[in-house]
């Protein structure tokens, strides 16, 4: 669909007059139907509009992947990216790296920050990406604003607006705008061996960047500004019930970057949910760990009170009552997804996920007999410390699994689908397992196999993988320094070709993938200070490789990893 026939699809789309205003053209690096369910987008985009001397509209990779006429144009005006004052890219995966380069080259606007002069648009990019290594991309980027959007606009527009010349502008934005990282006010010098010696500020710049974080959610609404049929989520209104997770899972960096976890206050979400239902029928309840939320159930029979049916992000198995079965059912659903992520107990240790095979088992019981009759598991291969044995034992399980649907089943006289999801695990930065490589593509895809073939014959079972390739190179951008950003500028010229760009080029992309790092080595995200102690990350990774466990967040009580002073 054309963006003017998109638009005309679209519910509470912003239209504002361009004149004497601050251009923002805010850019999601991927398709529509993807960028438009991301309810962070949709935050930042009411966030700027608020402004009353801001227009912020929005920019998209063209569906068919091709070229457009003129290059890419905003959704609302379809003006091209060279006439807005600011480009703002919201990168929540690092696989859409590639896709800023596109946009940029499209839109006529010099990839390189360092040629980019005072009458081009100044980028800028925030979105989790920035939390974890922004430096893959950095030499792309004037400024980065690493942390959550709602307490740093404001103050980012306010210098904005006291600036004119563009390097004055950036050197205010990185000393008075927490959260602030301006790539080209830093020198990074490498040893010998290739790793890092330093990273260097300049005069005046702060040698850490402090990730900002929302105190208090209750004083932000963070809920779906726009609804449209055409995205993953089709008309639904969705709704943040909480930030971060307490579980502390060491593969996940929502559970360390996000710190601490706190949930929406109950009025607030209540509020949510009402302004929801005057403007759909269908609310989705969003958090790492949306279960954990006190007044779940509450919130969610009233909200079935209001007419509207109910849909949830990815549940604990542990966590499910008879009465969430019960608002499951009234709300229609016919899919839950459940996130083992691994197949053994030992495993489930290992990565701090705090359940166990019973906990799935009864989950599965429990789900069946409440009329639910799709079941999505979601599992990683390639963790740390993981033999075939554990990956044997993820085909284990999913037989248990559907053992149980079928005894369920006899009551309901059917049995629904077992969907399992099989992704490589990637070492993210700022996590527990930050200093381990990523397993050898060839074993990853051996460890897929054996799941495939081990349930092929299991009737109702399907099984969905990645590809060990892509997350070689996910590995890469996640892992990468400023040096990365050369084979993604290859890359580019080479239409997306990662094989003939790896193999021509000079800088050993393995050096960042498949290399475990020394625990005192410079990691090229440690400028980032997220309040964690990096001591706590080492005794979590010792921890893990003993399979030992830890005691979710005790917000305000326990001082262990530092972002509780």
């Amino acid at each position: 669909m054309t963006n003017k026939e998109l638009l005309a699809a679209e519910k509470g789309t912003v239209r504002k007059d361009w004149a004497g205003k601050i251009r923002i053209a805010l850019s999601y690096p991927n398709h529509y139907h993807v960028g438009m369910s991301n309810l962070g987008f949709h935050v930042i985009y009411r966030l700027l509009n608020d402004h009353k001397d801001v227009v912020c509209e929005r920019v998209f990779l063209p569906e068919d992947n091709g070229a457009t006429h003129g290059g890419p144009r905003s959704m609302e005006s379809q003006r091209p990216l060279g006439d807005f004052d600011i480009i703002a890219f919201s990168i929540s995966f690092e696989n859409d790296y590639p896709n800023l380069l596109t946009l940029l080259t499209e839109g006529g606007i010099p990839r390189w920050s360092s040629e980019r002069d005072t009458p081009h648009p100044l980028v800028i990019a925030g979105g989790v990406t920035a939390f974890l290594n922004p430096e893959p991309i950095a030499p792309f980027v004037d400024c980065f604003l690493v942390g959550e959007a709602e307490p740093i606009l404001d103050l980012f527009l306010d210098v904005y607006r006291r600036h004119s010349d563009k390097q004055e502008l950036l050197e205010a934005l990185a000393v008075h705008v927490p959260g602030a990282y301006v790539p080209g006010l830093y020198d990074v010098a490498y040893n010998p061996d290739g790793t890092i010696a330093e990273f260097r500020p300049k005069s005046g710049v702060p040698a850490k960047v402090q990730r900002v974080a929302v105190e208090d959610l209750s004083y932000w609404d963070t809920s779906s500004i726009i609804l449209t049929p055409h995205t993953t989520f089709r008309d639904t209104y969705l709704v943040e019930a909480g930030r971060g997770c307490h579980h502390g899972c060491r593969f996940c960096a929502t559970g360390f970057v996000y710190r601490p976890p706190r949930f929406r206050p109950k009025g607030a979400l209540e509020n949510c949910l009402e302004n929801g239902a005057t403007r759909s029928n269908r609310i989705g309840m969003m958090a790492a760990a949306v279960l954990d939320v006190p007044y779940i159930e509450e919130l969610c029979q009233k909200a079935l009170h209001q007419g509207v049916q109910l849909s949830f992000s990815s549940l604990r198995a542990d966590r499910l009552t008879p009465e969430l079965l019960d608002i499951f059912r009234r709300s229609n659903l016919k899919t839950v997804t459940i996130a083992p992520d691994a197949g053994s107990e030992r495993m489930r240790r290992v990565i701090n996920k705090g359940i166990n095979d019973q906990d799935l088992l009864r989950a599965a019981d429990l789900l069946v007999g409440g009329g639910i009759p799709n079941l999505k598991l979601y599992f990683m291969v390639g963790l740390p410390t993981e033999t075939m044995s554990d990956v044997e034992a993820i085909v284990a399980l999913c037989k248990q699994v559907k053992h149980r649907f079928l005894k369920a089943s006899r009551t309901t006289k059917r049995i629904g689908q077992i969907t399992v999801s099989l992704n490589s695990f990637i070492p993210k930065p700022s996590t527990p397992f930050q200093w381990v490589p990523l397993e050898d593509v060839k074993i990853l895809k051996a460890k897929i196999k054996h799941v495939k073939e081990g349930l092929r014959r299991v009737a109702n079972v399907r099984v969905h993988s990645d590809v060990p390739r892509w997350a070689y190179i996910q590995a890469l951008l996640a892992r990468g320094d400023r040096r990365t950003a050369q084979l993604l500028a290859a890359a580019h010229e080479n239409n997306g070709n990662w094989a003939k760009t790896l193999k021509a080029s000079i800088i050993n992309p393995d050096f960042y993938v498949y290399r475990e790092r020394p625990l005192d080595e410079i990691l090229p995200w440690d400028f980032i200070d997220h309040g964690i102690n990096k001591a706590f990350l080492i005794e979590e990774y010792h921890k893990a490789l003993r399979e030992d466990t830890s005691a979710p967040c005790d917000v305000g009580r326990c001082k262990a990893c530092g972002v509780c002073k």
